[in-house]
């Protein structure tokens, strides 16, 4: 579990992360770099969950030595069944991180919504409904490794 208070923000107490797979841990399939650490480190406080269309059908094998419970999504309202997925889990205990239009729901229904923008870029819709943006996946996931930079970041 992690646990910040943020001024003006409120109380974060989150037990869930809820990660899209390309185009926010991976480019073209391929894991980022420094991904698989970040993430088995951050999975001793919080349940790790992975939710992708797999475009490229490589998410298996990426996140191959992960802590982490891989979803594959069938065809059609994916982003319905992205935010679906978060509020089984209690939206109000999750960090959700993705890029894509179909992550938007999820970002906006979760306690703490991260957009990230990398090689695919994010989707407006996705930026809009996130409480923060990086531009850096491993950066991203080293803010819930240091939650004082949530605070920095989110208090009013």
């Amino acid at each position: 579990m992690l646990s910040v208070q943020i001024p003006g923000f409120g109380a974060l107490t989150l037990e869930q992360l809820v990660l899209d797979y390309n185009g926010t841990l991976a480019v073209d399939g391929i894991l980022i770099p420094g991904v698989k650490d970040a993430l088995n480190t951050l999975a001793v406080q919080l349940a790790i969950h992975v939710i992708t269309a797999d475009t490229f059908g490589k998410a298996a094998d990426g996140l191959d030595g992960i802590k982490c419970r891989l979803t594959v999504l069938e065809a059609g309202r994916q982003d319905q069944a992205k935010v679906n997925f978060v509020n089984r889990l209690g939206a109000d205990r999750t960090a959700s991180i993705g890029n894509g239009r179909n992550d938007a729901p999820m970002l906006a229904a979760s306690a703490l919504g991260i957009a990230v923008i990398l090689a695919e870029g994010a989707s407006m819709a996705s930026l809009n409904a996130a409480d923060l943006v990086c531009t850096d996946i491993v950066g991203a996931l080293e803010l819930l490794m240091h939650p004082l930079r949530l605070t920095a970041t989110l208090r009013s």
